[in-house]
């Protein structure tokens, strides 16, 4: 399956680059079981963010990341199997998984709710 990693990447940020990466290292944290247990991991900011530099934008506070962020994942969702919602508050993660839930995907809310997992000999 094409799993999306939904979960806090802006919010509580102030858009702070440090924060902001650190926030994207917690998404990242949960590629490596998705991937391990035989499914491909996906995280909107891996497509957002080169977009909106392809864009001229230097930030994500930057007036088109509205029109790129949330976008980007509402057209993964199209080609995404099920969602990993982290936790955390997260407006764009929320909307993931409405979207997903509207259009029949499942959303796991922990990683030893994905397939496999459990059984891939990698700490959830």
């Amino acid at each position: 399956m094409m799993i999306l990693i939904a979960g806090p990447y802006r919010f509580g940020t102030g858009d702070d680059p440090a924060l902001l990466a650190a926030n994207l290292a917690r998404l990242e944290a949960a590629a490596w079981p998705i991937f391990q247990a035989g499914h491909v991991p996906m995280i909107g900011e891996w497509v957002a963010l080169p977009v909106l530099r392809g864009a001229g934008a230097t930030s994500v506070n930057d007036p088109i990341a509205g029109q790129v962020l949330y976008p980007a994942a509402e057209r993964l969702l199209a080609h995404c199997d099920a969602v990993l919602r982290l936790p955390g508050e997260s407006r764009g993660a929320d909307q993931d998984v409405a979207i997903a839930r509207q259009r029949g995907i499942p959303v796991y809310e922990r990683l030893e709710q994905i397939p496999g997992v459990a059984t891939a000999g990698i700490p959830a």
